[in-house]
């Protein structure tokens, strides 16, 4: 399979985005390639990764001095310790800014190494090597980096951009079916809010998709990424246009939050929840047409993405799921900002409302 290419740009540089197959075992010489060089390495590894897979990445690194740090990579342990782990590590093998540190892992991994890249000296080469679907093609792209507090998801955090991202489908055979649907989340996602064309390939293909098939996994993949690149390159530090790719993720990670973080609801299915209650709501509150409303309802009742927030939650959930969405990171207010949809490929950016409003439609959710 031919290796994709996708250069994202931003103020201070450029970095290069590869998709393809087996490319772990050329890092050295992708990265070379792309004129990062180093000496020294800290490889910042999800447990989950298999061995083998981690072997040719040791491999392709032998004439690297290089080290190991295991991370069990989860949502209660995307935290302040987790980033000190890693500072601790760099310092005790006096790790210098030249020097690299890889992230080999899902989103979690990325962001905990990639907020701790950004800390050490004021900034160290960054590598993200995103081992699930969900992070090749979401967050290992845009430099957003950050963990969780007892205040809500991804409260503390940075903007560091990495010097490459390798997403090397292989990574995907080693996923579990539910580990996929996740990813799809996010890339349904991308092409409601941008791409009408897209959403017409994935609602064709979908069943492919998710059964990894080639070509249309890899398609799928560079699709999306390039859709968040294009965001990305226009809004760095999400000040305008870049929260469109919030669509869904103020429920999403409201209903995370209310649950602990726990396993019931992980990430990428509470974005799959979180954008069919932005859905509902868009409807309810007459932004979104009916058309466009029942054919992504449609879409979204294939048993693998069928998430109904009253599964979930009760009403009794229903203060702690609002008191997380005022604590939201987006909103500048007293009122709760929503990303929201018009029609496929057509987002609405910034719409505010109040609590009581959110309170009334969600208990209507909770109850129906």
């Amino acid at each position: 399979m031919k290796v994709k290419k996708l250069i994202v740009r931003f103020d201070k540089g450029k970095y290069p985005i590869l998709i393809g197959s087996n490319l772990v075992s050329k890092l050295s010489k992708i990265a070379k390639e792309n004129s990062i060089f180093f000496d020294k390495c800290l490889l910042f590894i999800d447990r989950n990764v298999p061995k083998k897979i981690l072997s040719k990445i040791n491999s392709s690194l032998k004439e690297k001095e290089k080290y190991v740090l295991f991370f069990n990579a989860n949502e209660i342990n995307k935290n302040q310790k987790s980033v000190n782990n890693i500072l601790e590590a760099l310092f005790k093998k006096n790790f210098s800014r030249k020097d690299c540190l890889i992230s080999v892992g899902g989103g979690i991994t990325g962001d905990v190494a990639g907020f701790a890249a950004s800390l050490f000296k004021r900034g160290i080469n960054f590598i993200n090597i995103p081992t699930t679907l969900l992070s090749q093609v979401d967050s290992s792209i845009g430099g957003k980096t950050g963990i969780n507090t007892k205040y809500g998801k991804n409260m503390l955090g940075s903007f560091y951009q990495p010097k490459l991202v390798i997403s090397d489908v292989n990574f995907l055979k080693t996923l579990t079916k539910r580990q996929t649907v996740c990813g799809y989340g996010e890339i349904l996602k991308h092409s409601l809010i941008a791409d009408k064309k897209f959403y017409r390939f994935l609602s064709n293909n979908y069943l492919k998709i998710l059964n990894l098939k080639t070509p249309f996994i890899e398609k799928a993949i560079f699709e999306s990424c390039k859709i968040k690149k294009n965001f990305v390159e226009k809004d760095e530090q999400e000040s305008g246009l870049r929260k469109t790719l919030n669509f869904g993720h103020t429920f999403a990670h409201a209903y995370e939050a209310t649950l602990d973080y726990s396993s019931k609801l992980n990430h990428g299915e509470a974005v799959i929840l979180g954008m069919r209650t932005a859905l509902n709501f868009s409807y309810v509150n007459k932004f979104l047409n009916h058309k466009d409303y029942q054919e992504i309802l449609d879409h979204l009742k294939n048993p693998l993405l069928s998430f109904k927030v009253n599964k979930f939650f009760s009403i009794k959930d229903l203060n702690k799921i609002l008191s997380f969405m005022i604590k939201d990171k987006k909103n500048d207010s007293n009122k709760i900002q929503l990303m929201l949809i018009k029609k496929i490929g057509l987002p609405i950016v910034d719409k505010k409302f109040s609590k009581a409003h959110l309170r009334s439609f969600l208990k209507n959710e909770l109850i129906n």
